[in-house]
């Protein structure tokens, strides 16, 4: 299986270690994770001060906090990196894992105006990629392609609703891309992502699919956004398109979300402000030559990321912090193999996610089933850090 030629200049942002970066890696000495930051002199361990990515998160300052913390140093970012290939790895050295542990990964669905029609064209094409092509021409015939300056639940929103209603296209899609009403899901269990390297699932039974490449939120338990990293937000269109109740069928498999490679903590060079505009560019290298290019503009999403957030503590309370996907702009239409066919994963494609301030997120795609099985989950955790003597120091 061919490497993923992880390289330490794509996987840091633009401005190398300006920001504040922190991380999580597997200690194969300590058989656990740790909380890591990402220096220019390398990886430093701040289990002692925070055991989990959580308990810093939670601090009034965790930029502040993270760089005031010292710690073990387990290596350089390119010796952790590139053991972080899972084709590859040694599992005698540390590698780098997803970068939240007992966050709940949430994420918003239909944010922006192409991802909703690409999911009311799954669900006019019941979910069959043969018919999508003439289904999308119908669609955009009827309502257009640019819904960007619409805001969700406006009374212009609402106008268009009634209009597609008496013309039969009203979908729960459309509900929630342009109604009051946000779509947010739970993605992933605690502790279930994977992180740059790792092997990506799809379910073998699912023929047409595709990667999200999205910003995810950082949130503390009392809704304040602290930080941003990318996100894979693996989708089975087939399974979607049949039925919106598959929807956990369609999202949350075995190694199907992945996060990272680390999380940039809010500071004076990075902020919300920072995440509204940027910009994610996505892709896909397939073992017989295809290549598959797509970005996601954050500046086009119609919902306020601090109003996705708001909607989801709206009615919930998230003590340990939650991860949130902001949804994506990107939905590939490109033929992969017979025309009209559009794109769907192979195993063995190589996707890649990167911005300028957040680095990259790199896996490889395989079956769900032949993923590797996640077997550390809360007890594992929990028994790790109180053998480490962690438990004591406030998770």
């Amino acid at each position: 299986m061919a490497g993923l030629d992880l390289q330490a200049r794509r996987f840091l942002p633009d401005d190398g270690y300006a920001g504040t970066l922190v991380a999580r890696a597997w200690r194969p000495d300590v058989q656990g994770p740790a909380v890591v930051a990402l220096r220019e002199q390398g990886v430093v361990d701040l289990s002692a001060a925070f055991p989990t990515m959580a308990t810093l998160l939670e601090q009034a300052d965790p930029a502040g906090a993270a760089r005031a913390a010292s710690g073990e140093r387990l290596g350089s970012v390119d010796d952790l990196l590139a053991n972080s290939d899972e084709a590859g790895r040694d599992a005698g050295r540390p590698f780098f894992l997803a970068p939240c542990d007992l966050q709940v990964v949430k994420a918003a669905g239909v944010t922006f105006a192409t991802s909703l029609l690409e999911r009311l064209i799954e669900e006019q094409a019941d979910g069959d990629p043969g018919k999508a092509q003439d289904v999308r021409a119908q669609v955009v015939a009827s309502i257009g392609t640019d819904l960007s300056k619409l805001k969700p639940g406006s009374e212009q929103a609402m106008a268009l609703k009634k209009l597609l209603q008496d013309k039969g296209l009203w979908s729960q899609y459309l509900e929630v891309g342009i109604g009051p009403d946000a779509e947010v899901f739970s993605k992933a269990p605690v502790l279930s992502s994977v992180g740059t390297g790792a092997d990506i699932g799809i379910r073998s039974d699912s023929s047409w699919n595709n990667p999200e490449p999205e910003v995810v939120l950082a949130v503390d338990s009392r809704g304040r956004i602290v930080g941003a990293t990318l996100g894979n937000d693996v989708n089975l269109r087939d399974l979607e398109g049949r039925s919106a109740l598959l929807l956990s069928k369609a999202k949350d498999n075995n190694a199907s979300c992945a996060i990272g490679p680390f999380i940039r903590l809010f500071d004076a060079s990075f902020g919300l402000v920072d995440v509204r505009r940027e910009t994610v560019d996505l892709r896909v290298d397939g073992p017989e030559g295809f290549v598959l290019e797509g970005l996601n503009s954050m500046a086009f999403i119609s919902r306020e990321p601090q109003d996705i957030v708001d909607q989801t503590m709206a009615a919930h309370q998230y003590p340990d912090g939650f991860m949130l996907f902001l949804g994506t702009l990107f939905a590939p239409t490109q033929d992969r193999d017979a025309p009209g066919g559009g794109f769907t994963h192979k195993l063995g494609d190589r996707v890649s996610i990167r911005s300028a301030r957040l680095g990259e997120l790199c896996n490889r795609v395989t079956h769900s089933e032949r993923a590797a099985p996640w077997t550390f989950g809360l007890r594992a955790l929990m028994a790790n850090l109180a053998r480490r003597g962690l438990l004591d120091r406030g998770l």
